[in-house]
């Protein structure tokens, strides 16, 4: 049983507790949110049966009915907030991005196995049954020479940003931006498919010292692939392409659902595919992390780790260049 105690009351907490109830094996344990925010918890603990509220994180991670803790504080707070978790002997499942550096992701990991717990990274779309499908038949198409990701998605604390409004999303203080924020589907996508690229280019588009959108390119050997993510930009037919000798998948909407999915091969008719489980793109991972506790999957977490590790290798390489 996961008795979850959660750090944070943003918008992904929201989103989390509306699709709890679909998660086996997890309890509600604890909700820890700032004195500011106080009242916030108290509401969010009445509507969804959280047993016990905290305004003191430290009470929630020595709770005795948590055993593990959701961080879902600012991206510039999840090294401090998993560190200390864990330090506490709880199991950790921490919101994207993982952590600022990957010397702080090794380090992290170091203690929770010296604690015997489990360190993963809640991220949405490598857990999907559509990332399995898309990988399956890379083959398929290949040999693939070109990768187009596209991640554009109008930001509802844009408009307050471009009037002097700095909400989390967009603050460089809070590690903000839109490499930070929805570019990094488009890098897990990418890593979780070809692995680690040789090199990494980020290009972004500066606005008030943050990154609104930009393009980052990675080589691999015989491919190039641009991943687009924006916040400032809107569109109403979204696609993205992994592009072959022999055919194309085509991926529409949002590279954090992968809702549906096309193999366009040559000389056939396109097959569209949706095989993703669930209403909500954060239903699948938090199965996953349930059935992995449960059954004390050590292999399954270390191998998210890894992917979580590679992942943020190419992150940190991007943010430098911003």
């Amino acid at each position: 049983m996961i008795n979850l105690g959660i750090v944070g009351s943003g918008m992904i907490v929201h989103d989390f507790l509306s699709i709890a109830d679909q998660v086996p094996d997890l309890n509600l344990a604890a909700i820890s949110t700032t004195k500011r925010s106080e009242k916030i918890g108290q509401e969010l603990a009445q509507k969804y049966n959280i047993t016990k509220t905290y305004t003191d994180n430290e009470q929630l991670y020595n709770d005795s009915n948590v055993n593990t803790v959701y961080v879902a504080v600012p991206n510039n707070l999840h090294y401090d907030v998993a560190k200390a978790a864990l330090l506490a002997g709880n199991n950790v499942i921490c919101e994207k991005p993982f952590v600022d550096t990957p010397e702080q992701a090794r380090e992290l990991k170091q203690i929770a196995d010296e604690k015997g717990v489990f360190l993963v990274e809640a991220i949405t779309n490598i857990y999907l049954a559509n990332f399995a499908y898309l990988k399956a038949h890379l083959d398929q198409i290949g040999p693939i020479h070109d990768v187009a990701l596209n991640y554009t998605q109008y930001s509802s604390r844009y408009d307050d940003f471009l009037k002097g409004i700095i909400k989390p999303v967009f603050d460089p203080a809070k590690d903000g931006g839109a490499l930070m924020d929805i570019g990094i589907y488009n890098i897990h996508l990418a890593v979780g498919l070809f692995g680690k690229p040789k090199t990494v280019h980020y290009f972004p588009v500066m606005q008030k010292d943050i990154d609104t959108s930009g393009t980052l390119m990675l080589s691999y050997d015989g491919m190039q692939a641009s991943l687009l993510a924006a916040k400032d930009s809107y569109v109403t037919d979204q696609w993205s392409y992994i592009e072959g000798e022999k055919g194309t998948l085509k991926i529409k909407g949002s590279i954090g659902q992968l809702n549906e999915i096309e193999l366009d091969l040559k000389g056939k008719e396109p097959k569209k595919v949706d095989l993703n489980k669930y209403n909500d793109r954060m239903v699948a991972e938090f199965v996953e992390f349930s059935r992995m506790f449960k059954q004390k999957d050590k292999v399954a977490a270390d191998k998210a780790f890894d992917h979580s590790l590679a992942t943020l290798e190419v992150l940190y390489t991007a943010k430098k260049q911003k």
